[in-house]
């Protein structure tokens, strides 16, 4: 059994863990209302942006280099996780399902080139012996606009050079702050919604095209490319500083226990060596009268 000593140093250490777990949790809660209320903006923007350009795509008559559906021949999946740990199954989740969908996709007879966005994916992705066609790290926590920027422009210049044929991004998408759930979208090329009869016409009367739907491309599909993977930077921080506010309450939590149940192992061992001393007085008494 340990002795009191031991025992006194643990449940020190383990309130000094504590007081960093709580204060982690704090920082995590006050980063994750920003995230929040910044992903919750962008949302309606994205899914609209999106929405009228994927109508556009299927009424267009002349082609676009990012709408061009080729043979997949080769796959560019692009996986995002955070640069930090200590967020439960944040990182894990989404690295599970991206190797899933490599797994799957070569057994297709695709190639596959991997990109990785994120210190925790790119540095599991190494130890694995993946090798990465490109990495972007340092940009969790502090996520601008810039970063998507740079993001796209370089899978732009990729598929239009014909290096891969499609682009698929796996990341962690925020339902709530207790629920994060893996999503899987395709960025290119973008899927064209073609209506048919009445709504067709309608989709049509309700669009008024200027300059030209060719120009609008042009000028909006990189556009909405930017802003679907600003989307996913910021579902992703979001989803992260939830997953780390969680966690950083179960560890206080398990904390407290631990101190509880090291208290109570102190006050039987205290208890206990109290009994003894008192057992070795009455015994030298009874000693001494003899």
């Amino acid at each position: 059994m340990p002795g009191l000593k031991e025992i006194r140093k643990r449940i020190g250490s383990v309130k000094s863990t504590k007081q960093i777990t709580k204060a982690m949790k704090m920082v995590s809660a006050a980063k994750f209302r920003k995230a929040q209320t910044r992903i919750l903006e962008l949302r309606p923007y994205a899914d609209k942006m999106n929405s009228v350009l994927s109508n556009l795509a299927g009424t267009v008559e002349t082609g676009h280099p990012l709408l061009e559906l080729r043979p997949r021949k080769k796959i560019e999946i692009i996986v995002m996780t955070g640069d930090k740990g200590l967020c439960g199954a944040f990182n894990t989740n989404v690295m599970k399902a991206a190797f899933k969908l490599i797994k799957e996709t070569r057994e297709e007879g695709i190639e596959v080139s991997v990109s990785a966005i994120g210190k925790k994916g790119n540095d599991l992705f190494k130890r694995r012996g993946v090798v990465l066609r490109k990495s972007w790290v340092g940009i969790s926590g502090r996520i601008s606009y810039l970063n998507a920027q740079e993001i796209i422009g370089d899978i732009i210049e990729n598929y239009t050079n014909e290096i891969f044929d499609e682009v698929l991004l796996v990341y962690n998408e925020f339902r709530s702050a207790l629920v994060q759930k893996v999503a899987t979208a395709r960025l290119l090329p973008l899927s064209p919604v073609k209506a048919a009869g009445a709504e067709a016409q309608e989709s049509m009367a309700d669009f008024l095209y200027e300059p030209s739907q060719q120009d609008i491309f042009d000028k909006l599909l990189p556009k909405n490319l930017e802003i679907q993977v600003f989307r996913a930077l910021l579902e992703s921080q979001a989803s992260e500083e939830a997953a780390r506010m969680t966690s950083m309450e179960n560890a206080t939590k398990a904390a407290d226990d631990m101190i509880a149940s090291l208290t109570l192992q102190y006050n039987k061992a205290r208890q206990a060596s109290i009994t003894k001393e008192l057992m070795d007085i009455v015994g030298g008494v009874e000693a001494l009268k003899q």
